[in-house]
């Protein structure tokens, strides 16, 4: 596995956007606002000219220009980290257009989450390069940081840290009006434990494993495509095994049942040791299936350690996922941890 090199002082961050872009007033402010919050602790920020374009349809630019503008990054030597914008719904299309053989001779340090999915695993599974699912550039313009932001950062300049899981979490979307806006916290964060079958009685889940995973409503869309490489690289780190993370934004229990389906059986899961799953950020239940159920009765068969309710994706604060790293696991009385091991 291939980590980019880490971010130092006087090195640049790159901001470019993979999907949708800004335009708005208070979009436009949270954005110069986390440039100025970087730019405080000593990082440079350049931003590719669609960050600040969003007039195609939810595309900041088509997807050849996008494709581009991130190549610009990538080539351009002073920077060492480039994040995402914001998410969106349409960086897949940018796939065809990558220049992958400028982001194997130049590794840099990939960031972001939803939509983004599309982008860092498929760098992590086709190139080998480690990626980092985490905030989107837009998050870092909250006046406040949130710790979770400072620990994001210390991660990108090596740093391998404890991760532990928050007290509160924010549960539900809030316009914003000034784009200085902090997280609002609003419920425990309490994970839940799904042991195999037969260990019921546990009270605590540990997996190490190779971590590997994002958006379950991306990954879906690139099973059997030219761009799916997960199952030769499961392979390649066969001793590892995977530990997978997953997260959701839109799908029904129907949605996750199909996308779930769809990846055990294109052998995605064969080398799995276990699965840590996000909150799902708009989960709907048809036939009054709860979300653990549609888990159970996808994963359950495959007698593996599964956590729900983490840290991860969409109902923030999050924890910041090494994609492609060793990572170790730990979950017990409604908490858990996370560190990962570079190698």
């Amino acid at each position: 596995m291939i980590y980019p090199a880490n971010l130092e002082k006087g090195f640049y961050i790159g901001v470019t956007a993979t999907s949708a872009g800004f335009e708005d007033e208070v979009d436009l402010k949270r954005l110069s606002n986390a440039i100025a919050n970087f730019e405080k602790r000593g990082y440079p920020v350049i931003t590719t000219p669609n960050v600040k374009r969003s007039d195609n349809k939810g595309r900041s630019s088509d997807a050849a220009t996008r494709a581009k503008e991130l190549s610009d990054l990538v080539n351009d030597p002073r920077v060492r980290v480039i994040i995402a914008a914001c998410g969106g719904e349409f960086l897949l299309e940018m796939l065809p257009y990558v220049d992958y053989m400028a982001i194997k001779n130049s590794p840099k340090w990939i960031q972001g989450f939803s939509d983004t999915t599309g982008l860092s695993f498929t760098i992590t599974t086709n190139l080998d390069i480690a990626t980092i699912y985490s905030y989107n550039f837009s998050s870092f313009g909250m006046k406040n940081w949130h710790h979770s932001l400072s620990d994001n950062l210390l991660i990108l300049e090596g740093n391998d840290i404890v991760q532990s899981s928050y007290d509160m979490y924010q549960d539900g979307y809030y316009k914003r009006v000034t784009g200085l806006e902090e997280f609002v916290p609003e419920k425990e964060v309490e994970w839940r434990n799904l042991p195999p079958k037969g260990f019921e009685g546990i009270d605590e889940i540990y997996i190490q494993g190779r971590i590997l995973g994002g958006c379950l409503d991306i990954l879906k869309s690139l099973v059997g495509t030219r761009f799916d490489k997960t199952v030769e690289f499961a392979e390649r780190y066969y001793e590892d095994g995977i530990l997978w993370f997953f997260e959701s934004y839109n799908l029904n229990s129907e949605g996750m049942m199909h996308a779930l389906w769809q990846l055990r059986e294109a052998g995605w899961f064969k080398n799995a040791k276990g699965f840590i799953f996000g909150r799902p950020a708009m989960y709907e239940s048809l036939y009054e299936i709860s979300y653990e159920e549609i888990v159970c009765s996808v994963l359950g068969e495959l007698g593996l350690p599964i956590i729900l309710d983490a840290d991860i994706g969409h109902k923030p604060p999050q924890f910041s996922i090494i994609n492609g790293a060793i990572a170790k696991v730990r979950s017990k009385n409604k908490k858990g941890t996370i560190i990962f091991e570079r190698r």
